[in-house]
C-alpha cells in the first residue's frame, strides 16, 4: 500500500521515541498496529466484495451471451426446418402431378376397353392365376 524504505521507518521511529518518550512509545506502537490491521482488514473486505461483484457480473454477462447464442441457434433451426418442410412439400407436389396424369390416362384407357376384355381381365385378376390358353397350359 505505502512504500516505506527502512531508512524512512527508522527516522519515523526516532522522532516517535523523542516525542512520545520510552514509556508511551510501546503503547502508541500497539495502537498504530491495531489501526493498521483494521485498515488492512477493511481494505481486503472491500477488495473481496468488489471481486465477488465483478465475478457475479461476469457470470451474468456470460449467461446472457449463452442465452443469445441459444436464441440465434433456435431461430436458425426453425428457418432450416421451414426450408426442409417447404422443399418436401414442393417435392410431394411435383411427384403427385405426374401420378395424377398417369391415373387419368389409366382411367381413359380403362373406359376405352370393350366390356368383354374388361370382364376377362376382372376374372383373371380375381383368380390370381395367369391366363391359360385353350390347351390348358
Amino acid at each position: 500500500m505505502f512504500d516505506f524504505s527502512f531508512g524512512e521507518m527508522l527516522v519515523v521511529g526516532l522522532v516517535a521515541l523523542v516525542v512520545l518518550g520510552p514509556e508511551r512509545l510501546p503503547k502508541a506502537a500497539r495502537f498504530v498496529g491495531l489501526w493498521v490491521r483494521r485498515a488492512r482488514a477493511q481494505w481486503y473486505s472491500v477488495k473481496s466484495e468488489l471481486e465477488r461483484e465483478l465475478a457475479t457480473e461476469e457470470l451474468r454477462r456470460s449467461l446472457a451471451d449463452g442465452h443469445q447464442v441459444m436464441r440465434e441457434t433456435e431461430a436458425h433451426l426453425r428457418a432450416t426446418d421451414l426450408e426442409i418442410r417447404t422443399a418436401v412439400s414442393d417435392t410431394a407436389t411435383e411427384v403427385r402431378a405426374p401420378i395424377a396424369e398417369v391415373n387419368a390416362a389409366a382411367a381413359e384407357i380403362h373406359m376405352e376397353q370393350p366390356a368383354d376384355d374388361a370382364a376377362d381381365d376382372a376374372t383373371d385378376a380375381t383368380a390370381g392365376t395367369p391366363k391359360q390358353d385353350a390347351h390348358g397350359q
